[in-house]
């Protein structure tokens, strides 16, 4: 059966009234970003100067960037939002095909734009999650009208064929052959970029395409009743599925084919990652419902999410390599960094979300994308 919401339906919910809920998610999540960035690239700048990088207590292990606990955990729960912004957006033109193929368009134009844009921060933020953005939403251009169930297939087929590509390099490499014309193709080859967007970069869409066609639906279910209690239970299953299956294995092969390991890209571990999305998605929802003023800042600094993120990279920038006033350290160092900013953050964005409503970045992108 379809999960599929009839236009009338969204129709009939105050078309004017902009969801509370999303962009308070979407705020907490890239609140969770700026941490695990900060940690990581202070991490990274300590390497540079010749330190080493060993966690030695529970907080080093649970702001571990690339192997804790969060790891990847609240930017798959901002790809998640993403999807159910996608959904927001398209979903009054549903059944008229002079407005879908208007979208369409305007999805393309900001994802090539995204895209552009996170190309050019590479060059001072390398692994910016703004480049995977931008294609994601080139993808979303074509199957936003799709059914649900076939939404869904899109998402499993992208997880199936991450697992399977890691599988594969394992099995070569234990076999003593090389993969490097796909995970290694150069920097002047054309297939770097089409490579390292699917495959090899740090939010491949394979598998993390799965992520944002689960906000798609996600977002279709939300004039439901029953819809925290279906993406709860959503949540719970598959984070219960993806530690069965991390603890089933008996050879090596089968080990990376259900590693929790974002860096693995497994079934098993977007299971978990997407089962850990959904239920901060209920909960930080359920909490905007309840305590709208309470969650008013995170809400207004929610609408400007691509300032704040193009924000808080010029920021490190500034503070640490060109300014120096923060030495790389260890996890305090970023939480610091991290809070600071989010206070700083957080009140700039409600006083410019009042004066001016979208902040300078959305102003451009929307300029540019419609």
């Amino acid at each position: 059966m379809s999960l599929r919401v009839p236009t009338s339906t969204f129709a009939d919910t105050a078309p004017s009234a902009r969801l509370a809920g999303p962009d308070v998610v979407r705020a907490v999540a890239l609140i969770g970003v700026v941490v695990m960035n900060y940690h990581g690239y202070l991490i990274l700048r300590d390497l540079e100067s010749g330190g080493t990088y060993s966690p030695t207590g529970w907080l080093d292990e649970l702001f571990d960037p690339w192997n804790g606990p969060l790891s990847t955990r609240f930017a798959a729960t901002f790809v998640l939002v993403a999807g159910v912004g996608v959904t927001l957006l398209t979903r009054r033109v549903l059944g008229d095909p002079t407005r879908i193929t208007e979208m369409r368009w305007r999805l393309v134009r900001r994802g090539v734009l995204l895209y552009v844009i996170g190309l050019l921060l590479e060059q001072i933020w390398p692994g910016t999650i703004i480049v995977y953005y931008g294609a994601m939403f080139v993808l979303a251009a074509g199957i936003f009208t799709w059914r649900s169930r076939w939404i869904v297939t899109v998402g499993i087929a992208a997880t199936i064929a991450a697992t399977s590509l890691r599988a594969w390099q394992f099995d070569r490499a234990r076999d003593g052959y090389s993969t490097s014309w796909l995970s290694q193709p150069g920097d002047d080859s054309i297939r770097r970029y089409a490579f390292d967007v699917f495959v090899n970069g740090t939010h491949p869409l394979l598998p993390w395409f799965a992520f944002f066609c689960a906000g798609i639906v996600l977002g279709r279910t939300l004039v439901m009743p029953w819809w925290r209690r279906a993406a709860a239970a959503t949540g719970v299953g598959l984070i219960a599925v993806a530690w069965l299956l991390s603890v089933l294995p008996t050879t090596g092969l089968q080990a990376v084919a259900v590693s929790l390991n974002p860096l693995d890209r497994s079934a098993a571990y977007v299971a978990s990652a997407l089962g850990t999305a959904l239920l901060g998605y209920v909960a930080i929802d359920w909490l905007a419902e309840r305590l709208p003023h309470a969650t008013d800042p995170l809400r207004r600094a929610g609408q400007l999410t691509l300032s704040l993120y193009l924000a808080h990279v010029l920021v490190f920038n500034l503070v640490v390599d060109w300014l120096g006033w923060i030495e790389p350290a260890g996890t305090g160092s970023a939480l610091l960094l991290a809070t600071a900013f989010w206070i700083a953050a957080i009140a700039f964005a409600g006083w410019w979300q009042r004066r001016f409503g979208r902040g300078p970045a959305e102003y451009v992108y929307r300029a540019f994308g419609g």
